[in-house]
């Protein structure tokens, strides 16, 4: 659905419909996941919530697996003979570090699995897959196939029971494929078919195909600017705690020695791995391929399936990009690059990638011509976003503040993807929708209090909720003087209140409103000046308050 176009006391402002701005996830589905991320947020604190930081929790197992194998593989032999019986000397010779590894080796791999699962229901279910996002998502399909098969290969060479149960179904399935000259299967008939060659080959596919899947992982995150790749120390901590006491609790062992004479009766499948297999003995192998290829290509589809109007993406006005990088820098997916201006010069320009533009305005608050301090009737910025220009934005706050309101006066900015501020607004109280709260360029903060407002109140997302990744640490960061550009320090902190309140939680927001005007009632007024004749007199130079 197309955005709307909104008179505000006299300055034209372009706001989402509310059915376009939750559009990114089904109403059940996000109201499920946030209750289920709020929950563990209040046991574990958003840092340390999995659920959170799926996919760097994901990349974190992937190298516990990684470290596992490589102890693991010291001591393993790539023989028919070998195999076996090195894999069980692990368990047996060396139980409180090789059955330690051998059985990390196997939770790990399990748990990267699941967190691969869940990051992928996840994104899922917020609607993740479609427009700037595209190119994540399908680098992120075949990575699905790639863990599967180093999983699976990772049973044939412990040549247990379960690995000739495996051996046989897959070679089977693939054996529908018109691609094999002989059948594989018939590598398993007997015992003597099965060399040392094969062993070979197999330790070669189970080293090869998760370097292929550590290839497409860094691939998958290239268009994501400051990736999380690596969970917050108390997560990893407790992985890893969880990891080996499970090992040492419930150490992985093998089934009995894989016999090509006998078929194997009973066998404990790894139903994160090998849930499938089950199925190959239930439905043909057509249909098994057609179901895999069917969901493979569904979801490969999924971009396609657009809703509503593409959001315009950020302009560059090069007149006033200085060439400083911050929006580069900024750009949570990558959408900025800096290239050299045209004519020999030495200075840069921002250039932004359309397709990769996500359209938040962050861009826009990092900039520093967005200060609303800058002379002239019209503000036009290095960066900017067409449909909320940050011109708009001073000229509604100007005349927000020339007209009357009661004591103490508050001006609210606000994200629209988190709890809005629009029902905030009472006398005495106005308030701003924000594409993004990283769009709001810190000055505007001082440039409110000294044109007549008691205090600003920002309310960005909670912690880990941003729909645009970073939007909210960076905003945290500008506040605290910790990222460009700053709020400034004489500014008076009790005259700003940042609240974290997400979707869902517009009553906690209206309460936080309520104590700020509190505090504020009890403070001194500020010295009011007159809007237009400060702005004269001091514009382009900012004053202590």
């Amino acid at each position: 659905m197309a955005p709307t176009a909104l008179r505000r006391r006299g300055v034209t402002l372009t706001v989402p419909e509310p059915a376009a701005r939750n559009a990114v996830a089904p109403a059940l589905c996000g109201a499920a996941l946030r209750a289920i991320e709020r929950a563990f947020d209040r046991m574990f604190g958003a840092q340390a919530n999995p659920w959170r930081h799926l996919g760097a929790l994901s990349f974190f197992l992937f190298w516990i697996v990684v470290a596992s194998g490589i102890y693991v593989y010291a001591f393993f032999d790539p023989s028919a003979a070998g195999a076996f019986r090195s894999v069980e000397a692990l368990a047996r010779e060396q139980p409180y570090m090789g059955g330690v590894a051998r059985s990390l080796h196997r939770y790990a791999s399990d748990a990267f699995a699941l967190t691969v699962v869940l990051h992928l229901v996840r994104e899922l279910a917020l609607g993740h897959f479609r427009g700037f996002r595209w190119f994540s998502w399908l680098s992120g399909v075949p990575l699905i196939w790639l863990m599967i098969a180093s999983g699976v290969g990772g049973y044939w060479l412990v040549w247990d029971e379960l690995a000739q149960f495996v051996a046989i179904a897959t070679t089977e399935w693939l054996d529908w494929l018109p691609a094999f000259g002989e059948p594989l299967v018939r590598n398993f008939v007997a015992p003597e078919a099965v060399t040392d060659r094969l062993f070979t080959l197999l330790m070669f596919l189970h080293i090869g195909i998760p370097l292929l899947l550590l290839a497409g992982m860094f691939v998958h995150i290239q268009r994501v600017n400051y990736a999380d790749v690596g969970p917050a120390r108390a997560l990893a901590s407790g992985t890893v705690i969880a990891l080996v006491a499970l090992s040492v609790a419930k150490p992985a062992l093998s089934h009995g020695a894989a016999n090509l004479a006998l078929a194997p009766q009973a066998l404990a499948l790894d139903w994160f791995y090998l849930f499938f297999y089950p199925l190959l003995y239930g439905r043909s192998a057509g249909e098994l391929w057609a179901w895999a290829a069917g969901l493979t290509l569904l979801l490969l589809l999924l971009p396609a399936a657009r809703r509503g109007a593409r959001e315009p993406v950020a302009e560059v006005s090069l007149a006033n990009c200085n060439g400083c990088a911050r929006c580069f820098a900024d750009c949570p997916y990558a959408a900025i690059v800096m290239r050299p201006r045209e004519g020999g010069s030495e200075r840069l320009r921002a250039v932004v990638l359309p397709g990769w533009c996500a359209s938040c305005g962050i861009c826009a608050g990092a900039c520093p011509s967005s200060t609303p301090f800058r002379r002239g009737e019209k503000l036009v910025t290095g960066i900017d976003m067409p449909q909320r220009p940050v011109n708009a934005l001073r000229e509604a706050l100007e005349r927000a503040l020339e007209a009357p309101a009661p004591a103490p006066r508050v001006v609210a900015f606000g994200c629209d993807r988190a709890a809005p501020v629009g029902p905030l607004e009472q006398p005495g109280v106005t308030a701003f929708g924000l594409i993004c709260v990283s769009m709001l360029p810190p000055s505007f903060i001082e440039y409110a209090l000294r044109d007549g407002a008691d205090g600003v109140l920002v309310a960005a997302c909670r912690e880990g909720e941003c729909a645009y990744r970073t939007g909210e640490r960076l905003a945290v960061e500008r506040f605290a003087g910790r990222r460009e550009p700053h709020l400034r320090a004489n500014v008076p902190p009790a005259r700003v209140r940042l609240v974290h309140a997400g979707e869902g939680e517009e009553a906690e927001l209206a309460r936080a409103l309520d104590e700020f005007r509190a505090e504020l009632a009890r403070l001194p007024r500020l010295a009011i000046r007159p809007a237009a004749r400060w702005r004269a007199r001091h514009a382009g130079h900012p004053v202590k308050i």
